[in-house]
């Protein structure tokens, strides 16, 4: 069974190159992606990621938001029943941060510089999905 993950951008940030990056990696990888595009509300990604029946919710946050946006998304997918579902945080995020995102409820951390192959990895590892051979 493919593991299907939500890629989100939360907040008011922008710019979504990495975010369409690591989409496109995850894809390749046998995947299945969805992503939600740029500018989204808390609310709207977790109503996604429960109507899509997701394992993951990766967001891609530069705006330096990325413990409030967390520690929100985190929250609200409890409430929603859906805590099961494992929230990754990826971007520019100051290694400072990882404890206290670690802490908000982040299931891994994914700074600006993470190699692709270790980010395939440790969702593979959280989805419980294998490498196809």
């Amino acid at each position: 069974m493919t593991a299907r993950i939500l890629v989100a951008k939360p907040g008011l940030d922008g710019h979504d190159r990495g975010a369409k990056i690591v989409a496109r990696t995850l894809r390749d990888a046998g995947f299945e992606v969805i992503y939600t595009g740029i500018r989204q509300k808390i609310e709207d990604v977790v109503s996604i990621a429960v109507q899509e029946d997701v394992a993951v919710v990766g967001l891609s946050i530069l705006s330096g938001a990325h413990v409030a946006l967390t520690t929100r998304t985190v929250e609200a997918l409890r409430a929603a029943d859906a805590g099961d579902i494992a929230v990754v945080v990826g971007g520019t995020i100051p290694l400072s941060d990882v404890p206290k995102l670690l802490a908000a409820g982040a299931a891994a951390v994914f700074p600006t510089g993470t190699a692709l192959d270790v980010l395939v990895t440790e969702i593979r590892k959280l989805t419980g999905t294998a490498a196809e051979a």
